[in-house]
């Protein structure tokens, strides 16, 4: 597990999805810090490591990276994106500002 402050390769993620899934790597954003952690069997494994590092749960949102795709390469798929007080009810995230809020910090810290 690590936390993405600065830009990484997009090859670094294909590395690192060969060693665990195969070709994706989970991540959880963090959209008021502007950072990411990445590489855990867990979505949940990364949240704690971002909270504990100072990050508030509302702001974190769960995602996979598909280093090797295309335009589509992030997936919004996570359990820890339920939220049925804050009106996500899936593991998805439907709201479309924090949709684009996410693919803005990846697009920031992935080239």
């Amino acid at each position: 597990m690590e936390i993405v402050k600065e830009p990484i390769a997009r090859n670094q993620l294909k590395v690192m999805a060969e060693k665990l899934f195969g070709d994706f790597v989970k991540a959880v954003v963090d959209l008021e810090r502007n950072l990411m952690a990445i590489d855990a069997e867990l979505h949940a494994d990364l949240e704690t490591l971002l909270l504990e590092e100072g990050s508030r749960q509302n702001n974190l949102w769960g995602i996979n990276l598909y280093p090797e795709r295309g335009e589509d390469w992030i997936e919004f798929d996570s359990m820890i994106n339920i939220r049925p007080s804050s009106g996500n009810r899936s593991r998805g995230v439907e709201d479309a500002a924090i949709r684009a809020k996410i693919v803005g910090v990846v697009q920031k810290l992935v080239r």
